[in-house]
């Protein structure tokens, strides 16, 4: 299968699946947080994702931080942290080129994580808050 279309395909089954949580706002986390990697690099932005989750896992944060662990240290050939099981340490002990690639996959990943929230959950958490 083509990368691009395993991001497209994992991100999808990522959204899609979300039916709890502050959807709105998560919206907004994954449309923002390009733009933070792009301005402070992979292992801050993450790192600002921990800390605003406070650690909470119900967290939207908390959410796409682990989206983006999940994506970046699965078991596959392109996985630039390839098998580990905790991203920020693997970024920490990584090299630089590991890095770099990391950077480049998560903003590859987010394009459709971005794409899909954006068609899927936009205004979804409000219609939650009007049937509750």
């Amino acid at each position: 299968m083509n990368l691009d279309r395993d991001r497209a395909r994992v991100a999808l089954q990522e959204i899609t699946a979300m039916q709890d949580g502050e959807l709105d706002k998560y919206v907004s986390y994954v449309k923002g947080l390009p733009a933070t990697i792009m301005q402070n690099g992979l292992g801050q932005a993450l790192a600002t994702l921990l800390a605003a989750s406070k650690g909470e896992k119900r967290d939207d944060h908390y959410r796409l931080y682990t989206q983006l662990e999940e994506w970046l240290c699965r078991v596959n050939r392109h996985s630039p942290y390839h098998g580990k099981n905790n991203l920020m340490r693997a970024i920490t002990s990584g090299t630089e080129e590991d890095y770099i690639l990391a950077q480049g996959e998560a903003l590859a990943y987010l394009h459709w994580l971005k794409k899909f929230a954006t068609a899927y959950l936009s205004g979804k958490g409000q219609q939650q808050g009007e049937t509750s």
